[in-house]
């Protein structure tokens, strides 16, 4: 599955900058023929072969890896009926650029949410 979120992503990307995938290939340093066997999950990069590319692309590498560019029924599929998180039920996982303030307040929520899910665990093993 992270293959495919990876060359969407990395497609998504080339488009993005306005490249193509011999320039890509050229600023990551490695072959066109790679690339395009990658680009049609046709290949399985290693990790410095993925920060080559992040690299390239002038994105980190966990952005490569996200989720963020493919919808949900394209997911399910991918998936094959596998869970999809291991989140507990009415929490979700999102990526998002935001200013230091924004990321500052977010964390405050998220230590408040580990909270309440830790609290509701115990509550759930307690009955």
């Amino acid at each position: 599955m992270y293959n495919k979120i990876l060359l969407t992503n990395i497609l998504r990307l080339i488009e993005e900058l306005g490249i193509n995938k011999k320039k890509l290939a050229e600023r990551s340093g490695i072959s066109t023929s790679f690339l395009s066997d990658l680009t049609h999950d046709k290949a399985n990069p290693s990790l410095r072969i993925m920060e080559s590319i992040a690299d390239a692309l002038e994105t980190p590498l966990p952005a490569l890896l996200e989720l963020t560019n493919i919808d949900k029924a394209v997911v399910d599929e991918l998936m094959k009926g596998k869970p999809q998180s291991r989140l507990p039920e009415g929490y979700v996982h999102v990526s998002a650029l935001l200013t230091d303030f924004q990321a500052y307040q977010v964390s405050l929520w998220n230590e408040e949410n580990k909270k309440q899910v830790l609290t509701h665990k115990k509550r759930k093993d307690k009955k």
